[in-house]
Formats: C-alpha cells, structure tokens, sequence
C-alpha cells in the first residue's frame, strides 16, 4: 500500500467529458452466461477491473475459455468467451468481490469434482449464507464447516437438480441473481421464492433478467418476488456493455460541487443499472442534469441542496451522495441502506467515522446516515479497501484542502486508472470514447 493519496481540490469549475469503461455488474453477468452458453461469445467493450479479472479467472479455473480479442470497432479488446466442461478440482479466488463469490458457487455445482472458494479477509466476513442454504436445498454439497461464509468447497456433481428454493434476500440482492444465473443448467430449473424483509437494490435483479433474456432464457418475473427460470439452452452471446454508471457518480458529483460541467457520453436512454438515479438525486441536490442521445451533462448551479432520500435500491450511490451532503448547504437524510453493513467494509460506519473526522456532523442511524454540514478540514480519510469510500473523499477534497486518502488504489476493484482519470477531469482532457458508444436498449 503506499502512501495516502492527496485528493487535489478544485481552483474553479470543472469543464470535462468524461469517458468511463464498462459497468462492472453487467461484465459480469455476461461472463457467467457466457461460460454456460452453447457457443462462443463476444463480449464488447468489458470492464477490466480486480473484479471483473477474477470473475474471468474463476470461470477459466472451472474450464471456460476467456480470451482477449481485438474490438470489431476497434475501441480496444474485446473478450471472447468459449464454454468447455466445466470439471474441478478448482480454486476460485474471491477477492472482495460480492459477484464472484455469490455468482460462482452454483456454476461450481455444475461441474464435476471439488470447487474451493476463498478471497480477501473482509470477504470472509461477507453474508454467504442464503445461497449456500439454497444450493444444499437443491441437493448441492457445500463444506464450509458451519461458517455460513468463505471459505468453503462445493462438491460438484456434475448436474443440479434444480426446482422450487425460498430465500431470504433482504442482506443483498445478489443472492437472488446467483441462482437464476445458473438455473437454465439446473435439471428442473428454478423457482426462486424471497421471504424477508424488502430486497435491496432490485434494479440488479432486473439486470440478472434482462441479461438472461439476451441470451434466450426464459424468465417468468410476473409474481412479485418470486422468479421461474425454465431450464434450456443458453444462447451466445454478443452484446456491448454498457458504462459504468455508478462508476459516474464522483464526476458528475464534481460538477455540482464546482460549479462546472461534466458530460458523461454514451449515457443509455434505458438502463438497468442503479446508477442512473444519479439523474434524480443530482437534480434535487441543485444541479442542472440534462440526458440526450449523446450522453449525460450535469452543470453545477452554485447551489448544492441537502436531500433526504431512500436510496435502497442505489444504495451503490450513498458514499458519494453523503460526500456530497457534507459540502451541502442544509441537512440530509439518508435512508433505506442498512444493508449496506455488509458490503466492502460497513459503509455507513465508516461514512460516519471518515466524514466526522473531517468535521460533519454525522448520526449514524439503524438504515442510514443523518447529516448536517459543518466546516470542514483535511485530515487521512481511511477506505477499508472500499473502493466507494475512496471516491467519496476524491469528491470532498475537491473542496476541501489536504484530504488524505488512504490506500486509494482500492479503486482498481472496478475503475482502474481512478487517480489519472480524475486528473485529466479536472485539466479538461478526458476524451471520449472510440466510435459505437456504450449500448442502450429501447424500451
């Protein structure tokens, strides 16, 4: 780890376009449904990213070809992903990756022979225990000598009988997504039940349908809460992925604390990424949010509102608002995120204990995080190898002089390059991206 990182402030409003890479929660899905598929697919313009590598890498443990391959677009790599049989032994290595070691485990019990899975120490303390008592539901042995978490062994059979499982999703709604993920495979397929209190983030469920509907899936999400997956081929795939637009969110958050412009190109009209209720969210906080066919522009207003906001289904989104609500003008409320507890670290401990050093005056409550502004001074702003906390602090030291981060390059989880990127932001030379843009699908 090297030294903290000192986030440069701003001497005035920003003017930039800036290009981001592909969203990693779309990536990854993708790969998933690529190594199940009956042919060879392409993916488009992915995410390269510690998270999306180690889902790769999994998936080439398990059997599955991942290989690099230059962009029909010629926008740089694609990645064409050719399935084999999927055989163990196998070691998968988690990281801190919430999709790989919650997406993986059921494509494991595919294959046949040992599948062990482990990652980073945070990881180990990530809620694991919903999809590992689904799988042993569906007939799928796992070792995990009753931790409920990382590490443990799927014993693969080869096959998974599949049929009816119930689950409570109510920690992450990637337990949900890691089941219909593989459930075309299953035998019998899936009928996936939630029970529990509300999911968070469903937009990502919808992401998981949509994903397994390009690849001609079939997917009855008519009754609330509760999803059936047929089972049947999966189709190849060749789809673009779209930008990361959670990834956004600390440089359109720059717009409105400067006073400037940031244009994001290759915004979708239509998405299921959580990230686009930014578009929301920065507009009740003051800033000018305008969406056209050639992306998304947000012009700061001199004004930045406080906001109370029930971000349960962009709970992605709280680090980077919360910085925001500490540069505001009036109080904010942040709600609906307890489940952000379990994610890379406690976010909203750490929201409380970094933002609070600096000077805000932040209530950590039961679901969220009250806070009302305050002046603000530098200070080491710790991340707890959270790649959102890091930006977070990116946004406050735009304003605030000598904020520390530390351990920055936790960034690389999902946005490699963030320190030369939000360099190149603030001097106004971020380009836009090659010719073709970033997929969109009309409603």
């Amino acid at each position: 780890m090297s030294q903290p990182w000192a986030a440069p402030c701003s001497t005035g409003p920003i003017d930039a376009t800036v290009a981001l890479p592909g969203s990693k929660s779309l990536t990854n899905r993708y790969l998933v449904l690529a190594a199940l598929a009956g042919g060879t697919s392409r993916l488009r313009r992915p995410l390269r990213s510690r998270d999306t590598l180690l889902m790769a890498a999994g998936l080439a443990a398990l059997g599955a070809s991942v290989e690099d391959t230059p962009g029909v677009d010629g926008a740089g790599d694609d990645w064409l992903v050719t399935p084999q049989e999927l055989t163990g032994p196998a070691e998968i290595d988690c990281g801190l990756a919430g999709t790989v070691m919650r997406f993986l485990p059921p494509v494991a019990a595919l294959a046949r022979g040992p599948v062990r899975f482990d990652g980073d120490p945070r990881a180990r303390v990530r809620p694991m225990g919903p999809v590992i008592a689904a799988l042993r539901a569906l007939g799928v042995r796992i070792d995990d000598e009753g931790r409920d978490g990382l590490p443990f062994v799927v014993e693969g059979g080869g096959s998974v009988r599949g049929g009816t499982v119930r689950i409570d999703a109510s920690a992450s709604s990637q337990f949900v997504s890691a089941l219909l993920l593989a459930a075309a495979r299953f035998d019998e397929g899936i009928v996936v039940r939630h029970v529990g209190r509300d999911i968070p983030s469903t937009p990502h469920v919808v992401m998981t349908v949509e994903a397994l509907r390009d690849a001609g899936v079939v997917v009855d999400d008519g009754e609330a809460e509760v999803w059936r997956v047929a089972p049947g081929p999966v189709g190849a795939l060749d789809v673009q992925v779209e930008p990361d637009l959670s990834n956004a969110a600390p440089f359109l958050a720059a717009a409105a604390v400067t006073g400037g412009r940031v244009r994001i190109p290759g915004w979708p009209q239509y998405t299921t990424q959580a990230g686009d209720a930014l578009r929301d969210l920065l507009d009740a906080m003051g800033a000018e949010v305008t969406l056209d066919p050639d992306g998304l522009t947000v012009r700061g207003s001199g004004e930045l509102f406080g906001i109370d906001a029930d971000l349960h289904a962009a709970g992605e989104l709280a680090p980077v608002v919360a910085a925001l609500a500490a540069l505001a003008e009036s109080p904010s409320h942040l709600h609906g995120i307890a489940h952000l507890r379990g994610h890379e670290t406690d976010r909203l401990s750490a929201l409380a204990r970094e933002l609070g050093g600096l000077g805000c005056d932040v209530t950590e409550l039961a679901d969220g995080l009250a806070i009302t502004p305050r002046p603000l001074h530098g200070g080491v702003f710790a991340t707890y190898d959270d790649h959102r906390l890091a930006t977070a602090a990116a946004v406050v030291g735009l304003r605030v002089p000598g904020v520390l981060v530390e351990n920055v390059e936790t960034t690389a989880k999902t946005l490699p390059g963030f320190t030369e990127l939000w360099a190149r932001m603030l001097t106004g030379t971020a380009s836009d991206p090659a010719p073709g843009g970033a997929g969109s699908r009309p409603r």
